[in-house]
Parts: C-alpha cells; structure tokens; sequence
C-alpha cells in the first residue's frame, strides 16, 4: 500500500458474510477512490458466532477518508485507535451543532469515558446525547440547551443488523418483496414472529389503514385483539370513522359492507359516524354506554389496548380522540412504538412510513397491502428490515386470525 497517503485501520465483526457486508465493506473503499489491505480475517464458525474482519484503508486525501469512513461507519465499521466520541454543547434549544451526529436505525454505540455505551431510545434520523456517561437519541426539536451532543464520526460504532444464519427459519423474511409468494406460507411464519414476540415479552403493534374496513378485515383484526395479539393499535382517523361507521350503520363510505352495494344517501354515514361519537363524548364512553358494540375500536376498548390515532389535513371531523397536532401524534406513536418486536403494516402507506421512521432497525415489520409499491416504498425510506407481503389486507387478516388459534 503507497505511503504517501493517509491511513486508517477499522474493524468490523458480526455476520459479515452471511449478510453479504464484507463485500458491500470492499465495494465502498473502492467506490470512494480508497485502497483497502485485509490484516485480519475470521470466520464465525457456528451460527451464533460472527466474523472479525481487520481492514487497513488508505486515500489520497483528509477529505476523502471523512467521506470513505462516513460510510463505513455505517456498515458497522468502526476505527481501531479511536478515542472517546467528540461532543459540544448545545447553546441554543432544538439547535444542535451543524456537525452533530445524525443516526441510522442500526444499534449503536458511543465511547464515553474509554467504555462503549449503548444508545437508548433508538431511532433513526436522531442526534445522540451523553448525560452522566449515558447516551440517548433525541429528535432535535428536543435538544435543550447545555445538552452535550455527539458530533463527527469519531468514537461511534454502528452494528448493522445481520441476516438470519439459521436458514430453515423464517425464511421468506430474506426473500424481499413478492407477488409470486403463497399468502399461507408468508401468514403462518407472521405467525411465529408474534408468538416470537410473546416468547420474549415484546409488544405486537398493528398499524392499520382503513382498507381493513373495506377488505372485511374488521372480523379478525377484532378477534386478534380479543385475544390479546394486539398491544398498541397506530392509525388514522380514517380508520376508526369508517370501522365505527361500518359497526353503527353497516356501510364504509356508503358501501353497505354485506354486498358492496352504495347505501341511498350513504355518502353522509360517516359523517353521522362521528357525529354519534361526539353525542356520546368520545369513542371509550360511546362503548361505555352501550352506543358502540362492536368493531376495532369497540375491542381496543374493552381490552384496554391502546390506539393513537393521528389527524391530517383531509379528515372530516375528526373524531374527537383523533390527535391533529401532528408534533403530540408523532410523539403517542413513539410512545406505543416502545418495547414493540413486531410492527404489523396493514394496508397503510403513509402510517406505515412515518412508524418505520421511528423503529430500530432490529424491530421487525411485516407491511401487508394489495400494492407491492407500498412495501417496496416504505423499505426504501429507511425501514429496510420491512418484508412486504403482497395480497388482500382482509384475506391476510382472515387466515391470520384462524392460523393463530390451532
């Protein structure tokens, strides 16, 4: 390797080969104009045991190994001779420094005081803060002033999550996005991933479109939450007018659901959907009092499951527990989103997004919808963990809820 220019040395562990970064390592030195010399590789020799790769780098210049180590850093590697990570203070509220750290959705680690410290609260598109030798991320409208945030790259590792080794399980979860996939097979392995899920005391969200109403998905999503599936519901207001709509008149946006017929005058229902809930003064005392019985929201309630439902500029209404300050909404998701080991996506696109953009990267997310751009377009902003099943939302929902009883 020529002398004359500058060197790094970074390592990397994990399953490097298996998830095909060792290679994707390689590819990037070369891509930012850099040299690359292996000092040390090796090979995990069980499933639980990752690999170890030892990787001197050079460029031509100080800039090119910022960008080239910017990258890598977010491969999982990290430099050998490294300090503790650089911080400043915050002078100013929701003003971080211009060159904080912004995080990936992969776990990661900070040096503090000569020691790696994991982050908590874990999000992408966040900034790191250190309090007492602890390191949390914090959205910046967050950021207080005094607030000591990570800056550059220096002392930071990330550990991008690695492919399943045991190859016999779950494996459709490698197998991208498809059409082609039997809905059985992709339901009966969502399965196990919930009772995964309970297995190890993680919560079960679903977050939902209203295309669970008319794709009569009511029926099994309900049952799932009866059940105790279900331990935070995320959506819309659009989903609980036209699920309370469908429990109260029969019809979604007039449709009477028993024959797909337009209801006479039906365009009005679930103007009278909301209407009736604000006669009973919210949907918990509309089920209170014997208004509602049945549905989504009637089951969140009777099981004490909560939901959140966020507001948007084309509501009508909206209901009166529709959050429509979009700031306290994001922060209900986020709330619910905590301790969560599976995010079921049912037919929402926008929703679906917006919760990926707050998960870690090591939460696992099924996004179910009739459309293969949608989970094709949430894995693309970021939730790359996102498997999609392409099919109806209301057969997925059908077969799940009967899967999961035998």
């Amino acid at each position: 390797m020529p002398t004359n220019k500058i060197h790094e040395v970074v390592e990397a562990e994990g399953h490097l080969i298996d998830s095909h970064i060792m290679e994707r390592i390689f590819d990037t030195v070369i891509e930012y104009s850099g040299n690359y010399e292996v000092e040390q590789f090796r090979i995990g020799k069980t499933n639980s045991e990752g690999s170890y790769l030892r990787l001197k780098v050079a460029t031509s210049t100080p800039e090119q190994m910022d960008l080239l180590l910017g990258q890598l850093l977010g491969l999982g590697c990290s430099s050998v001779e490294t300090g503790d990570a650089e911080m400043k203070t915050v002078e100013k509220d929701r003003c971080a420094p211009e060159d904080f750290y912004s995080t990936t959705n992969y776990r990661t680690l900070v040096k503090v005081a000569g020691k790696w410290v994991e982050t908590t609260q874990h999000r992408m598109d966040g900034s790191i803060v250190i309090r007492d030798g602890h390191a949390s991320c914090r959205k910046l409208r967050d950021i207080k002033a005094g607030d000591r945030v990570v800056v550059g790259m220096r002392g930071i590792r990330v550990v991008p999550e690695s492919k399943e080794r045991d190859r016999l399980s779950f494996a459709f979860m490698a197998n991208g996005i498809s059409s082609e996939r039997q809905v059985e097979t992709a339901v009966r392995q969502t399965m196990h991933l919930m009772q995964q899920a309970r297995e190890q005391s993680l919560k079960i969200v679903v977050v939902a479109g209203p295309v669970v109403v008319h794709t009569g998905g009511v029926l099994p999503l309900s049952e799932l939450i009866r059940n105790g599936w279900v331990d935070a519901l995320l959506a819309g207001n659009a989903l609980g007018v036209h699920d309370i709509e469908n429990a109260l008149l029969g019809t979604s946006l007039g449709v009477r659901q028993v024959d797909g017929r337009l209801e006479e005058h039906g365009h009005r229902n679930h103007m009278r959907a909301i209407n009736a809930v604000y006669h009973a003064g919210g949907i918990a005392n509309a089920v209170e009092s014997g208004r509602l019985t049945t549905g989504v929201m009637y089951e969140c309630v009777k099981a004490k499951v909560p939901f959140v439902l966020a507001g948007s500029l084309r509501d009508d209404g909206p209901l009166p527990d529709t959050i429509t300050d979009m700031v306290a909404a994001q922060d209900a998701y986020a709330e619910q989103l905590k301790g969560a080991g599976l995010v079921l996506s049912l037919g929402s696109m926008l929703h679906s997004i917006a919760v990926g953009n707050m998960l870690p990267a090591w939460v696992k997310v099924v996004c179910v919808d009739i459309n293969p751009a949608v989970a094709t377009k949430v894995s693309d902003r970021g939730t790359g963990q996102a498997v999609g099943v392409v099919t109806d939302v209301g057969l997925f929902l059908d077969l799940l809820a009967r899967m999961i009883k035998v």
